[in-house]
């Protein structure tokens, strides 16, 4: 989603001790070689994908680069759905002669879904599962954050625009009636904005003005397919706190079906302890029943590349030998965690000289405009396809062309 505003990584040993009594014995609980288990549920296995990928300057071919997600065992893209660019103007009055024909109506806004469609499509041809993370306030509905993203200034026009989502990409989506050869791959969940938590996409305190927006979201989400999944918007750093701020806010445990979290952590093994913490936070707050997503795992490789000295920037090679231990603890964790699913940040990132440290998370690294396959992206096909016990993918991603050969 973009890493711009995150502050340094806060998970330090002491964590094992920390809020809501994690039993310090599970720290280490999953480091060594876990027993086999069964694959793990369709779509668990995921990338998110930003950047160099959706940057034309990049010349990527997303064509081909869904195609390779498919390969290396990727069976859902989290990515962000820009309602800046899908909804620019506020009115039709607005909209310059020349660009008129880019957009379509609704319910008075022109608005552009050339985008979103050619991803959807895309996408649904591989049966690859999206989950759009909704953000980006255009300027006419925009609240001043002088710190980073701007906010939604109202509530009423971000309900909108996700009524007009669901209504195109839902399961009656009009995008499917129009595109009758494409598999009709609905989508059921939706992500309400990114780290309301730090000060980059939310001013703080947070709680209160983001739970304005996600009740109307949520409002809106359920009115046009009732049986879509409202996920919160992504908490990192002190996770485990930032929800206690939510719950604070009367009615908001009503208002979401999925929690998700953002941990950056310097080894594996503490990625596990943070979804622990996390998994302990929501029993105490009365509602460990809800799902965990971990919409954010990473290791950038920037080491002596990059300005942002964060504890979890490592080697390229550091980052491989990372992402092969992290992938089996998820999946013998996962149902302990009531965990459904990861998704590793990022696909391909922008490698230019003393570029932030994220730019260099990717599996694919963009390097002085010739785009190179990391160590990282053997390591996550070879852990993904573990997971998911196949020896080879199909042209569907949640196929195994080979499965794996029995013990």
């Amino acid at each position: 989603m973009g890493r711009q505003g995150l502050p340094l990584s806060i998970l330090v040993v002491a964590l094992a001790s920390a809020a809501f009594g994690a039993p310090a014995a599970l720290a280490g609980s999953s480091a060594s070689q876990p027993p086999a288990i069964a694959p793990v549920p369709p779509g668990f296995v995921g990338v998110d994908a930003d950047g160099p990928l959706f940057d034309p300057t990049a010349h990527l071919n997303l064509d081909r680069q869904l195609d390779q997600m498919v390969a290396n065992g990727v069976e859902s893209v989290r990515v962000a759905f820009n309602w800046a660019a899908a909804q620019p103007y506020a009115s039709w009055a607005d909209v310059p002669d020349a660009q008129v024909s880019q957009f379509t109506d609704v319910g008075g806004v022109p608005t552009s879904f050339a985008a979103i469609d050619q991803l959807v499509g895309l996408a649904a041809q591989r049966g690859l599962t999206l989950l759009p993370t909704v953000l980006y306030a255009p300027g006419w509905d925009a609240k001043t954050n002088r710190h980073g993203l701007d906010t939604p200034a109202q509530t009423g026009p971000y309900a909108n625009f996700l009524t007009a989502l669901v209504d195109r990409y839902g399961p009656r989506g009009t995008y499917w009636a129009l595109h009758p050869g494409i598999p009709r791959l609905a989508i059921r969940w939706w992500q309400i904005w990114n780290e309301p938590n730090l000060t980059y996409y939310w001013p703080q305190p947070f709680a209160s003005r983001y739970v304005a927006l996600l009740a109307a979201a949520h409002a809106a989400i359920k009115r046009a397919d009732p049986g879509a999944k409202v996920v919160l918007g992504a908490l990192t750093n002190f996770a485990w706190k930032s929800i206690g701020q939510i719950y604070r806010v009367h009615g908001a445990r009503n208002l979401f079906d999925v929690v998700a979290v953002n941990g950056f952590t310097k080894t594996p093994s503490n990625v596990i302890l943070y979804l622990r913490i996390m998994r302990n936070a929501l029993i105490h707050f009365g509602d460990g029943h809800k799902p965990l997503l971990a919409t954010e795992v990473s290791w950038p490789s920037a080491q002596g590349k990059s300005p942002q000295h964060y504890d979890f920037n490592t080697t390229e090679a550091g980052q491989a030998r990372n992402i092969a231990a992290v992938l089996p603890m998820l999946g013998s964790e996962r149902t302990q965690l009531g965990l459904i699913g990861f998704y590793y940040y990022t696909w391909v990132g922008d490698e230019a000289p003393a570029a932030p440290a994220f730019s260099f998370a990717g599996l694919l690294g963009l390097k002085h405009g010739t785009l190179v396959a990391k160590p990282a992206l053997s390591a996550f096909r070879t852990g993904a396809l573990a997971l998911e016990q196949c020896r080879q993918k199909g042209a569907v991603a949640t196929r195994c062309a080979k499965p794996a050969r029995s013990a």
